[in-house]
């Protein structure tokens, strides 16, 4: 299904950076001896400043002082935008299933409207996830929620389930549609426009089992063989991985457990609140201060309940984006040093070989520009990676902080409050 729409001029422009001579000292640094830093009245800051009690030093106010490195991408340089929404669950004979509405607008004139409409199931993301990687091994795929249930989730369609995976779905094509290379491929475009019928009928053009049974063959051929001399550039990224992957997983399982224990804490605080306003009935002399006390406990519960709300819903999906984002740059080098295995196999067998060395030879020189044109798409594809990465990473953990603050301050004074009636209890 699709329509028109009248056409807003957005000018296009994508750009990417040569990757740092130097990446060892870029990895997340989150030892733990080092994940925290106190401010004291003699702290110099970066810019050489002293910071002194006389200058503001909340932390709120810190974290407002906070100024990004990169600047965000100008929206007005995109030319095509994807919003996926309005879910809708499915029920045949033999499977239940959930369809997502796809929307595009774009001013690109390979498009023959400005204006798509179509409804896409998970199945479909994911065949155009493969499609993207089959023709482009070496670029940087955005990662797709995992196709089951996570641990914990009773119900496998129930609201939070489907609102987490479609802002997933949601942000794994706008990743793609801001991508120099993805944005323009034809699967791309025909996974925006194409009816159901027509995206199924594309489906079956794609390479058969056998041969994608080949292709895994040599795959598992070339990691057995290995490479005997990788470039160190793609060796230091092999290690910034390792130590991102860790990292990243740590955080994400603290932060979850962290979840757990405030869930179990505010739950066994909704009992106070009642306790409270019960005793009061009982005792007339402190009914007032119990009532005050329970009105303080009560407050205490809404702010708790927001803050994991909070971290839900803001904090924890990005971190576990990147924890499958770690598990994507794996394949990535993984098919990379496929690529260089098969390569140096070639070399070696038109070596060795007399017949047929003219043949050879012409493939020997496919696969090297193969293997070269691989190398400079994953540098150039890093580079963009490791951006989008800060810039996320970057925002989810300032707006946690400032939300931390914000909560803190908040149940602090409720504390206060329940401290002082206290007192007046005694």
């Amino acid at each position: 299904m699709s329509g028109s729409v009248v056409d807003n001029t957005v000018s296009s422009g994508n750009s990417s950076a040569a990757i740092p001579t130097d990446i060892s000292g870029q990895i997340l640094d989150l030892d733990e001896d080092d994940d925290l830093e106190v401010f004291s009245k003699d702290t110099t800051l970066t810019d050489g400043s002293s910071l002194n009690a006389s200058m503001q030093t909340s932390s709120a106010s810190m974290i407002n002082q906070y100024k990004f490195e990169e600047e965000e991408e100008d929206a007005d340089t995109k030319d095509i935008f994807v919003t996926v929404d309005n879910p809708e669950s499915h029920v045949t004979a033999i499977e239940t299933y959930i369809t997502y509405r796809v929307e595009t607008k774009t001013t690109r004139s390979e498009f023959d409207s400005s204006e798509f409409e179509v409804r896409r199931r998970y199945q479909d993301f994911l065949w155009l996830k493969g499609r993207l990687e089959e023709a482009h091994p070496t670029l940087i795929v955005h990662p797709l929620p995992e196709k089951f249930v996570m641990k914990g989730m009773v119900e496998r369609f129930n609201e939070d389930f489907i609102e987490t995976r479609r802002s997933a779905l949601h942000k794994f094509l706008n990743k793609i549609a801001e991508h120099p290379i993805f944005s323009s491929s034809e699967d791309f475009k025909i996974f925006l426009t194409a009816g159901s019928g027509e995206l199924t009928s594309h489906k079956k053009q794609g390479p058969g089992f056998l041969s994608r049974m080949g292709e895994t063959v040599k795959a598992v051929a070339a990691a057995v063989r290995g490479v005997r001399s990788r470039p160190q550039e793609f060796t230091d990224m092999q290690e910034y991985v390792e130590a991102f992957s860790q990292k990243i997983s740590s955080i994400d399982k603290v932060t979850q457990r962290i979840v757990r224990e405030q869930k179990e804490y505010l739950e066994e605080l909704k009992e106070c609140g009642p306790t409270y306003a019960l005793w009061s009935q009982s005792e007339e002399e402190l009914a007032e201060p119990l009532k005050n006390v329970a009105g303080c406990v009560d407050k205490c519960c809404k702010e708790t309940d927001e803050q994991v709300k909070h971290l839900n819903d803001h904090l924890i999906p990005v971190l576990h984006e990147y924890v499958l984002c770690a598990d994507t740059l794996k394949a990535v080098l993984r098919r990379r040093d496929n690529i260089q295995a098969d390569f140096e196999a070639k070399t070696e067998a038109l070596a060795t070989k007399k017949a047929d060395r003219d043949a050879m030879r012409d493939e020997l020189d496919k696969t090297e520009d193969r293997l070269e044109w691989a190398n400079n798409a994953l540098k150039s594809d890093w580079t963009r990676w490791q951006k989008g990465m800060r810039t996320d990473l970057r925002s989810a953990f300032i707006d946690t902080a400032e939300r931390n603050v914000s909560y803190y301050e908040k149940v602090r004074c409720f504390l206060i409050n329940i401290h002082f009636v206290s007192l007046l209890c005694c």
